[in-house]
Protein backbone atom coordinates (compact mmCIF):
# COMPACT_ATOMS: atom_id res chain seq x y z
CA UNK A 1 0.00 0.00 0.00
CA UNK A 2 1.34 3.27 -0.82
CA UNK A 3 1.91 5.31 1.81
CA UNK A 4 1.58 9.28 2.08
CA UNK A 5 5.69 10.73 3.21
CA UNK A 6 4.61 14.56 3.96
CA UNK A 7 1.30 16.81 3.25
CA UNK A 8 3.15 20.05 2.49
CA UNK A 9 1.35 23.73 2.36
CA UNK A 10 2.71 26.19 0.97
CA UNK A 11 1.24 30.15 1.20
CA UNK A 12 -0.12 29.92 -2.85
CA UNK A 13 0.12 26.26 -3.57
CA UNK A 14 -0.78 22.63 -2.16
CA UNK A 15 0.54 19.83 -2.90
CA UNK A 16 1.23 16.10 -1.83
CA UNK A 17 4.07 14.70 -1.60
CA UNK A 18 4.74 11.31 -1.74
CA UNK A 19 6.71 8.55 -1.94
CA UNK A 20 7.73 7.21 -5.35
CA UNK A 21 5.75 5.45 -7.68
CA UNK A 22 6.42 2.14 -7.77
CA UNK A 23 5.32 1.16 -11.66
CA UNK A 24 6.93 -1.96 -12.10
CA UNK A 25 10.61 -1.89 -14.07
CA UNK A 26 10.88 -3.13 -17.22
CA UNK A 27 14.02 -5.31 -16.79
CA UNK A 28 13.63 -9.22 -17.20
CA UNK A 29 14.37 -9.85 -13.62
CA UNK A 30 10.57 -7.66 -12.77
CA UNK A 31 8.17 -10.66 -12.72
CA UNK A 32 4.77 -9.66 -11.76
CA UNK A 33 2.84 -6.11 -12.69
CA UNK A 34 1.74 -3.83 -9.39
CA UNK A 35 -1.38 -2.33 -9.32
CA UNK A 36 -1.18 1.01 -7.33
CA UNK A 37 -4.66 2.87 -5.63
CA UNK A 38 -5.36 6.48 -6.77
CA UNK A 39 -3.84 8.47 -4.22
CA UNK A 40 -6.50 10.05 -1.73
CA UNK A 41 -6.87 13.60 -1.97
CA UNK A 42 -5.39 16.11 1.00
CA UNK A 43 -8.63 16.67 2.17
CA UNK A 44 -9.60 12.93 2.77
CA UNK A 45 -6.63 12.64 4.34
CA UNK A 46 -6.32 15.97 6.88
CA UNK A 47 -9.13 18.44 7.71
CA UNK A 48 -6.65 20.37 9.65
CA UNK A 49 -4.24 23.03 8.38
CA UNK A 50 -2.18 22.46 10.91
CA UNK A 51 -1.20 19.36 10.08
CA UNK A 52 1.20 20.86 6.96
CA UNK A 53 2.77 23.29 9.18
CA UNK A 54 4.82 25.18 8.86
CA UNK A 55 4.38 26.73 5.19
CA UNK A 56 8.63 26.83 4.37
CA UNK A 57 10.27 26.15 1.35
CA UNK A 58 13.76 26.46 2.64
CA UNK A 59 16.05 24.01 1.00
CA UNK A 60 14.23 21.55 -1.76
CA UNK A 61 12.17 18.45 -1.82
CA UNK A 62 13.63 15.56 -0.68
CA UNK A 63 14.34 12.84 -3.75
CA UNK A 64 15.20 9.91 -2.70
CA UNK A 65 18.29 8.43 -4.53
CA UNK A 66 18.03 5.87 -7.60
CA UNK A 67 20.29 3.02 -7.86
CA UNK A 68 23.24 4.11 -10.09
CA UNK A 69 24.28 1.16 -12.79
CA UNK A 70 26.26 -1.08 -10.99
CA UNK A 71 23.96 -1.52 -8.16
CA UNK A 72 20.87 -2.26 -10.77
CA UNK A 73 23.30 -4.81 -11.88
CA UNK A 74 23.40 -6.63 -8.37
CA UNK A 75 19.70 -6.22 -7.85
CA UNK A 76 19.25 -7.67 -11.32
CA UNK A 77 21.26 -10.90 -10.08
CA UNK A 78 19.29 -11.32 -7.17
CA UNK A 79 18.04 -15.29 -8.35
CA UNK A 80 14.97 -16.46 -7.05
CA UNK A 81 16.30 -20.37 -8.17
CA UNK A 82 19.67 -19.73 -6.02
CA UNK A 83 17.56 -19.10 -3.24
CA UNK A 84 14.97 -21.96 -3.72
CA UNK A 85 18.12 -24.00 -3.93
CA UNK A 86 19.61 -22.38 -0.51
CA UNK A 87 16.77 -23.19 0.80
CA UNK A 88 15.81 -26.61 -0.22
CA UNK A 89 19.46 -27.74 0.91
CA UNK A 90 18.84 -26.45 4.32
CA UNK A 91 15.60 -27.75 5.06
CA UNK A 92 16.85 -30.92 4.02
CA UNK A 93 19.28 -31.54 7.17
CA UNK A 94 15.78 -32.26 8.68
CA UNK A 95 16.60 -30.45 11.66
CA UNK A 96 18.72 -27.79 12.46
CA UNK A 97 18.05 -27.12 16.35
CA UNK A 98 21.24 -25.66 18.46
CA UNK A 99 21.16 -28.55 20.51
CA UNK A 100 20.67 -31.31 17.19
CA UNK A 101 23.90 -33.32 15.67
CA UNK A 102 27.29 -31.78 15.23
CA UNK A 103 29.27 -34.69 13.71
CA UNK A 104 26.37 -35.95 11.38
CA UNK A 105 27.14 -35.56 7.90
CA UNK A 106 23.75 -34.95 5.92
CA UNK A 107 21.30 -34.33 9.24
CA UNK A 108 21.35 -31.61 12.47
CA UNK A 109 23.23 -28.42 12.60
CA UNK A 110 26.89 -29.61 12.09
CA UNK A 111 25.95 -31.09 8.83
CA UNK A 112 24.33 -27.04 8.06
CA UNK A 113 27.14 -25.12 9.35
CA UNK A 114 29.52 -27.13 7.34
CA UNK A 115 27.39 -26.69 4.19
CA UNK A 116 26.98 -22.91 4.44
CA UNK A 117 31.02 -22.55 5.38
CA UNK A 118 31.83 -24.51 2.24
CA UNK A 119 29.30 -22.23 0.15
CA UNK A 120 30.84 -18.79 1.52
CA UNK A 121 34.16 -20.36 0.70
CA UNK A 122 33.05 -20.81 -2.71
CA UNK A 123 32.66 -17.25 -3.01
CA UNK A 124 35.69 -16.12 -1.72
CA UNK A 125 37.38 -18.01 -3.94
CA UNK A 126 36.61 -15.58 -6.82
CA UNK A 127 36.68 -12.63 -4.79
CA UNK A 128 40.63 -12.02 -5.63
CA UNK A 129 41.27 -12.57 -1.58
CA UNK A 130 38.43 -9.26 -0.67
CA UNK A 131 36.45 -11.82 0.89
CA UNK A 132 36.95 -13.76 4.04
CA UNK A 133 35.32 -16.42 5.92
CA UNK A 134 35.75 -17.57 9.40
CA UNK A 135 33.41 -19.48 11.69
CA UNK A 136 33.48 -17.99 15.11
CA UNK A 137 32.41 -20.36 17.95
CA UNK A 138 32.25 -20.95 21.85
CA UNK A 139 30.70 -23.67 23.92
CA UNK A 140 27.79 -22.38 25.66
CA UNK A 141 27.08 -23.62 29.17
CA UNK A 142 23.53 -25.20 30.31
CA UNK A 143 20.98 -22.25 30.36
CA UNK A 144 17.47 -21.73 29.73
CA UNK A 145 16.45 -23.83 26.23
CA UNK A 146 20.25 -24.99 26.43
CA UNK A 147 20.02 -28.57 28.49
CA UNK A 148 23.49 -29.61 28.17
CA UNK A 149 26.93 -27.58 27.03
CA UNK A 150 26.69 -27.03 22.81
CA UNK A 151 29.14 -25.38 20.75
CA UNK A 152 27.47 -22.04 18.74
CA UNK A 153 29.02 -21.27 15.59
CA UNK A 154 28.73 -18.67 13.23
CA UNK A 155 29.36 -18.27 9.09
CA UNK A 156 30.81 -14.74 8.80
CA UNK A 157 31.80 -13.77 5.31
CA UNK A 158 33.63 -10.09 5.43
CA UNK A 159 34.05 -8.06 2.30
CA UNK A 160 36.76 -6.10 2.53
CA UNK A 161 35.74 -2.29 1.85
CA UNK A 162 38.48 -0.79 -0.81
CA UNK A 163 38.42 2.79 0.34
CA UNK A 164 37.24 2.80 4.29
CA UNK A 165 37.95 -0.96 5.53
CA UNK A 166 37.20 -0.09 8.96
CA UNK A 167 34.01 0.96 8.38
CA UNK A 168 31.07 -2.03 9.00
CA UNK A 169 27.35 -2.80 7.28
CA UNK A 170 26.57 -6.30 8.94
CA UNK A 171 24.12 -8.46 7.16
CA UNK A 172 22.81 -12.12 8.68
CA UNK A 173 19.96 -14.73 8.74
CA UNK A 174 19.79 -17.09 11.35
CA UNK A 175 20.45 -20.79 10.43
CA UNK A 176 19.56 -22.65 13.91
CA UNK A 177 15.26 -24.02 13.51
CA UNK A 178 12.70 -25.12 16.37
CA UNK A 179 9.54 -26.82 16.71
CA UNK A 180 6.55 -26.77 19.21
CA UNK A 181 8.89 -27.48 21.82
CA UNK A 182 11.85 -25.08 21.94
CA UNK A 183 14.15 -28.18 23.82
CA UNK A 184 13.08 -30.63 21.21
CA UNK A 185 16.53 -31.09 19.21
CA UNK A 186 15.11 -34.52 17.72
CA UNK A 187 11.92 -33.86 15.50
CA UNK A 188 12.18 -32.40 12.02
CA UNK A 189 11.89 -28.55 12.34
CA UNK A 190 12.54 -27.70 8.85
CA UNK A 191 12.90 -23.89 8.65
CA UNK A 192 12.19 -23.30 5.41
CA UNK A 193 10.80 -19.49 6.52
CA UNK A 194 12.26 -19.32 9.86
CA UNK A 195 14.90 -18.73 9.25
CA UNK A 196 16.69 -20.35 5.88
CA UNK A 197 14.48 -17.62 4.18
CA UNK A 198 17.24 -15.06 5.84
CA UNK A 199 20.57 -17.25 5.73
CA UNK A 200 19.59 -17.03 1.80
CA UNK A 201 19.70 -13.75 1.67
CA UNK A 202 22.52 -13.56 3.65
CA UNK A 203 24.16 -16.09 1.03
CA UNK A 204 22.97 -14.75 -2.22
CA UNK A 205 24.03 -11.47 -1.46
CA UNK A 206 27.57 -12.83 -0.55
CA UNK A 207 27.95 -14.44 -3.69
CA UNK A 208 27.03 -11.58 -5.87
CA UNK A 209 28.90 -9.17 -4.25
CA UNK A 210 32.12 -11.10 -3.83
CA UNK A 211 33.80 -9.94 -7.10
CA UNK A 212 32.57 -6.14 -6.36
CA UNK A 213 33.99 -3.48 -4.31
CA UNK A 214 32.37 -1.53 -1.73
CA UNK A 215 33.92 1.38 -0.27
CA UNK A 216 33.10 0.01 3.27
CA UNK A 217 33.36 -3.25 4.69
CA UNK A 218 30.11 -5.50 3.83
CA UNK A 219 29.75 -8.61 6.68
CA UNK A 220 27.56 -11.69 5.44
CA UNK A 221 26.37 -13.49 8.49
CA UNK A 222 24.72 -17.05 9.15
CA UNK A 223 24.56 -17.10 13.07
CA UNK A 224 23.31 -19.85 15.32
CA UNK A 225 21.16 -20.31 18.80
CA UNK A 226 18.73 -17.79 17.88
CA UNK A 227 15.57 -19.39 19.28
CA UNK A 228 17.76 -20.62 22.05
CA UNK A 229 18.57 -16.86 23.51
CA UNK A 230 20.35 -15.04 20.22
CA UNK A 231 23.56 -16.67 21.46
CA UNK A 232 25.18 -16.29 18.00
CA UNK A 233 24.16 -13.04 17.48
CA UNK A 234 25.31 -12.16 20.56
CA UNK A 235 28.89 -13.86 19.77
CA UNK A 236 29.01 -11.59 16.90
CA UNK A 237 28.10 -8.33 18.11
CA UNK A 238 30.48 -8.77 21.40
CA UNK A 239 33.11 -9.52 18.71
CA UNK A 240 32.73 -6.28 17.33
CA UNK A 241 31.85 -4.22 20.43
CA UNK A 242 35.15 -5.85 22.05
CA UNK A 243 37.72 -5.04 19.43
CA UNK A 244 36.14 -1.58 18.73
CA UNK A 245 35.18 -2.53 15.26
CA UNK A 246 32.65 0.85 13.85
CA UNK A 247 30.23 -1.28 13.16
CA UNK A 248 27.65 1.68 11.45
CA UNK A 249 24.69 -0.23 10.41
CA UNK A 250 23.25 -3.92 10.99
CA UNK A 251 20.32 -5.83 9.51
CA UNK A 252 18.48 -9.05 10.29
CA UNK A 253 16.25 -10.92 7.82
CA UNK A 254 14.04 -13.49 10.68
CA UNK A 255 11.03 -15.01 8.94
CA UNK A 256 11.29 -13.06 5.55
CA UNK A 257 9.71 -16.11 3.44
CA UNK A 258 6.34 -15.74 2.90
CA UNK A 259 3.74 -12.74 2.42
CA UNK A 260 1.00 -14.86 2.95
CA UNK A 261 -1.27 -14.63 6.27
CA UNK A 262 -3.30 -17.22 8.51
CA UNK A 263 -6.23 -15.90 6.55
CA UNK A 264 -5.10 -16.35 3.15
CA UNK A 265 -4.06 -12.44 2.83
CA UNK A 266 -1.23 -11.70 0.27
CA UNK A 267 0.83 -8.84 0.67
CA UNK A 268 3.72 -9.30 -1.59
CA UNK A 269 5.13 -6.34 -2.45
CA UNK A 270 5.79 -5.53 1.49
CA UNK A 271 8.30 -6.05 3.58
CA UNK A 272 8.23 -4.70 7.39
CA UNK A 273 11.22 -3.07 9.08
CA UNK A 274 11.24 -2.83 12.42
CA UNK A 275 13.40 -0.25 14.48
CA UNK A 276 13.66 0.68 17.70
CA UNK A 277 12.93 4.35 19.36
CA UNK A 278 14.92 5.82 22.23
CA UNK A 279 18.11 3.66 22.53
CA UNK A 280 18.54 1.79 25.39
CA UNK A 281 22.09 1.79 25.56
CA UNK A 282 21.79 5.87 26.07
CA UNK A 283 22.66 7.42 29.79
CA UNK A 284 19.52 8.04 31.60
CA UNK A 285 20.40 11.88 31.14
CA UNK A 286 20.49 11.80 27.48
CA UNK A 287 17.35 9.88 27.04
CA UNK A 288 15.71 12.62 29.29
CA UNK A 289 17.20 15.36 26.70
CA UNK A 290 16.55 13.08 23.76
CA UNK A 291 12.77 13.42 25.02
CA UNK A 292 12.54 17.03 25.74
CA UNK A 293 13.91 18.31 22.19
CA UNK A 294 11.32 15.45 20.44
CA UNK A 295 13.96 13.11 19.32
CA UNK A 296 12.77 9.85 20.93
CA UNK A 297 11.63 9.08 16.49
CA UNK A 298 15.29 9.79 15.55
CA UNK A 299 17.30 7.22 17.26
CA UNK A 300 20.05 5.39 15.29
CA UNK A 301 18.26 2.57 13.94
CA UNK A 302 14.95 5.21 13.08
CA UNK A 303 17.40 6.87 10.75
CA UNK A 304 18.99 4.01 9.29
CA UNK A 305 15.45 2.75 9.06
CA UNK A 306 14.46 6.11 6.65
CA UNK A 307 17.75 5.34 4.76
CA UNK A 308 16.60 1.76 3.80
CA UNK A 309 13.34 3.84 2.36
CA UNK A 310 15.38 6.40 0.40
CA UNK A 311 17.29 3.98 -1.19
CA UNK A 312 15.07 0.86 -1.62
CA UNK A 313 12.00 1.62 -1.84
CA UNK A 314 11.65 1.65 -5.60
CA UNK A 315 10.65 0.59 -9.39
CA UNK A 316 14.02 -1.73 -8.78
CA UNK A 317 12.91 -3.91 -5.79
CA UNK A 318 9.35 -3.39 -6.21
CA UNK A 319 8.79 -3.26 -2.63
CA UNK A 320 6.57 -0.86 -0.04
CA UNK A 321 8.88 -1.08 3.02
CA UNK A 322 7.12 0.53 6.35
CA UNK A 323 8.44 1.48 9.20
CA UNK A 324 7.67 -0.34 12.61
CA UNK A 325 8.32 2.07 15.21
CA UNK A 326 9.26 -0.30 17.70
CA UNK A 327 12.23 -3.15 18.39
CA UNK A 328 10.21 -5.92 17.56
CA UNK A 329 6.90 -7.60 17.50
CA UNK A 330 4.92 -7.57 20.36
CA UNK A 331 7.64 -8.69 23.32
CA UNK A 332 9.21 -10.73 20.94
CA UNK A 333 13.07 -10.59 20.07
CA UNK A 334 15.16 -11.01 17.01
CA UNK A 335 19.26 -10.94 15.94
CA UNK A 336 18.99 -7.35 16.21
CA UNK A 337 18.95 -6.66 19.90
CA UNK A 338 22.34 -7.92 20.38
CA UNK A 339 23.87 -5.35 17.85
CA UNK A 340 21.57 -2.44 19.88
CA UNK A 341 22.58 -3.42 22.95
CA UNK A 342 26.59 -3.39 21.56
CA UNK A 343 25.38 0.35 20.83
CA UNK A 344 25.43 -0.64 17.06
CA UNK A 345 22.30 0.77 14.70
CA UNK A 346 20.52 -2.34 13.64
CA UNK A 347 16.89 -3.12 12.39
CA UNK A 348 14.56 -6.06 11.88
CA UNK A 349 13.05 -6.94 8.34
CA UNK A 350 9.98 -9.32 7.90
CA UNK A 351 7.22 -10.36 6.26
CA UNK A 352 4.24 -8.74 6.26
CA UNK A 353 1.85 -11.12 7.78
CA UNK A 354 3.09 -14.60 9.60
CA UNK A 355 1.10 -17.24 9.51
CA UNK A 356 1.80 -18.97 13.12
CA UNK A 357 0.69 -22.43 11.64
CA UNK A 358 4.41 -22.52 9.53
CA UNK A 359 6.42 -21.05 12.61
CA UNK A 360 7.69 -23.22 15.79
CA UNK A 361 5.62 -25.84 14.85
CA UNK A 362 5.18 -29.86 14.97
CA UNK A 363 5.48 -30.95 11.31
CA UNK A 364 1.82 -32.38 11.59
CA UNK A 365 -1.92 -32.51 10.09
CA UNK A 366 -4.24 -31.65 12.37
CA UNK A 367 -8.02 -31.66 11.52
CA UNK A 368 -7.25 -31.27 7.97
CA UNK A 369 -4.74 -28.61 8.35
CA UNK A 370 -1.00 -28.58 7.45
CA UNK A 371 1.43 -27.32 10.36
CA UNK A 372 5.23 -27.08 10.61
CA UNK A 373 7.76 -24.31 8.42
CA UNK A 374 7.37 -25.80 5.47
CA UNK A 375 8.87 -25.35 2.10
CA UNK A 376 5.83 -25.52 0.48
CA UNK A 377 4.76 -22.54 2.09
CA UNK A 378 7.91 -20.34 1.13
CA UNK A 379 7.49 -17.76 -2.42
CA UNK A 380 10.61 -17.43 -3.48
CA UNK A 381 10.40 -14.66 -5.70
CA UNK A 382 8.98 -12.31 -2.55
CA UNK A 383 12.18 -13.48 -0.74
CA UNK A 384 14.41 -12.39 -3.80
CA UNK A 385 11.99 -9.13 -3.23
CA UNK A 386 13.26 -8.31 0.12
CA UNK A 387 16.79 -9.90 -1.13
CA UNK A 388 17.01 -6.76 -3.15
CA UNK A 389 15.96 -4.54 -0.80
CA UNK A 390 18.85 -5.22 1.60
CA UNK A 391 21.07 -5.04 -1.37
CA UNK A 392 20.10 -1.49 -1.95
CA UNK A 393 20.56 -0.64 1.87
CA UNK A 394 24.03 -2.60 1.67
CA UNK A 395 25.54 -0.92 -1.33
CA UNK A 396 24.40 2.58 -0.68
CA UNK A 397 25.26 2.75 2.70
CA UNK A 398 28.74 1.09 1.92
CA UNK A 399 29.55 3.58 -0.84
CA UNK A 400 28.27 6.50 1.04
CA UNK A 401 30.45 8.48 3.07
CA UNK A 402 29.80 7.75 6.90
CA UNK A 403 27.37 9.55 8.61
CA UNK A 404 28.24 12.61 10.52
CA UNK A 405 29.50 12.94 14.42
CA UNK A 406 29.23 14.70 16.97
CA UNK A 407 26.45 16.77 15.49
CA UNK A 408 25.15 19.55 17.53
CA UNK A 409 22.69 22.46 17.60
CA UNK A 410 23.36 25.32 19.44
CA UNK A 411 20.95 26.48 21.93
CA UNK A 412 23.07 29.44 23.91
CA UNK A 413 20.90 32.25 22.39
CA UNK A 414 17.13 32.69 21.97
CA UNK A 415 17.00 32.82 17.57
CA UNK A 416 14.80 32.00 15.06
CA UNK A 417 17.62 30.36 13.18
CA UNK A 418 18.90 27.02 13.62
CA UNK A 419 22.97 26.86 13.98
CA UNK A 420 24.79 23.42 13.42
CA UNK A 421 27.96 22.33 14.10
CA UNK A 422 29.79 18.40 13.58
CA UNK A 423 32.52 16.75 13.06
CA UNK A 424 33.81 16.79 9.50
CA UNK A 425 34.36 13.49 8.33
CA UNK A 426 38.41 12.82 7.62
CA UNK A 427 38.00 10.60 4.00
CA UNK A 428 38.01 11.18 0.58
CA UNK A 429 34.36 9.61 0.59
CA UNK A 430 32.77 12.91 1.55
CA UNK A 431 32.50 15.85 -1.25
CA UNK A 432 30.29 17.84 1.62
CA UNK A 433 27.00 17.90 3.48
CA UNK A 434 23.34 18.43 3.40
CA UNK A 435 20.49 19.58 5.72
CA UNK A 436 17.76 17.28 6.20
CA UNK A 437 14.60 18.23 7.75
CA UNK A 438 10.88 17.61 8.20
CA UNK A 439 7.65 19.03 10.01
CA UNK A 440 7.60 17.27 13.56
CA UNK A 441 4.51 14.52 12.61
CA UNK A 442 5.97 13.46 9.41
CA UNK A 443 8.06 9.90 9.61
CA UNK A 444 10.18 10.83 6.15
CA UNK A 445 12.41 13.58 6.22
CA UNK A 446 10.76 15.75 3.26
CA UNK A 447 13.71 18.34 2.28
CA UNK A 448 17.52 18.73 1.89
CA UNK A 449 19.62 21.78 2.03
CA UNK A 450 22.80 21.66 0.44
CA UNK A 451 25.34 23.30 2.92
CA UNK A 452 29.00 22.42 1.46
CA UNK A 453 32.14 21.09 2.86
CA UNK A 454 32.05 22.65 5.55
CA UNK A 455 31.50 21.56 9.78
CA UNK A 456 29.03 24.63 10.70
CA UNK A 457 25.46 26.09 8.67
CA UNK A 458 23.14 28.29 9.73
CA UNK A 459 19.75 27.69 8.30
CA UNK A 460 17.03 30.19 8.32
CA UNK A 461 14.27 27.76 9.86
CA UNK A 462 13.61 27.52 13.53
CA UNK A 463 14.14 24.21 15.67
CA UNK A 464 11.56 24.62 17.91
CA UNK A 465 9.40 23.59 14.50
CA UNK A 466 10.88 21.39 12.46
CA UNK A 467 13.17 18.38 12.99
CA UNK A 468 16.96 18.28 11.59
CA UNK A 469 19.50 15.83 10.82
CA UNK A 470 22.65 16.59 9.43
CA UNK A 471 23.89 14.19 6.15
CA UNK A 472 27.05 13.65 4.20
CA UNK A 473 26.89 13.61 0.61
CA UNK A 474 29.77 11.63 -1.33
CA UNK A 475 31.52 12.85 -4.44
CA UNK A 476 29.13 10.05 -6.65
CA UNK A 477 26.00 10.93 -5.32
CA UNK A 478 25.96 8.52 -2.29
CA UNK A 479 24.41 9.62 0.54
CA UNK A 480 24.89 8.85 4.71
CA UNK A 481 21.95 8.20 6.87
CA UNK A 482 21.35 11.28 9.27
CA UNK A 483 22.24 12.55 11.96
CA UNK A 484 19.77 14.14 14.95
CA UNK A 485 21.54 17.07 16.50
CA UNK A 486 21.49 17.83 20.33
CA UNK A 487 22.20 20.85 22.06
CA UNK A 488 25.41 21.46 22.13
Amino acid sequence: MLQLSAILLLPSLQFVLTRPSLTPPTTPWALEARQIPPLPTYSEIFSCPAASWPPASIGSLLTPQAPDAELQDILSEVDPERIEAIITKLVSFGTRHTLSNQTDPTRGIGAARNWIEEQMRSFAAVSNGQMEVTVPSYIQGVADRVLFPVRISDVVATLKGSVDPGRYYVVSGHYDTRCSDPNDFVSDAPGADDDASGVAISMELARIMATRRPAATIVFAAVAGEEQNLYGSRLLAQTYQNASVNVQGMFTNDIVGSSTADDGTKDPYTIRLFGQGIPTTESAARSRQRAQIGGENDSPARELARFVVGVAENNYTQMNIPIIYRLDRFLRGGDHRPFLEAGFAACRFTEPNEDFAHQHQDVRVENGTQFGDLIEFVDFEYIARVGRVNAAALWSLANAPMSPQNVTVNTTLLSNDSQFTWLANNDTLTAGYEALWRPTDAPLWTHAVPLGNVNTATINLSKDNVLFGIRAVGKDGYASPATFPFPG
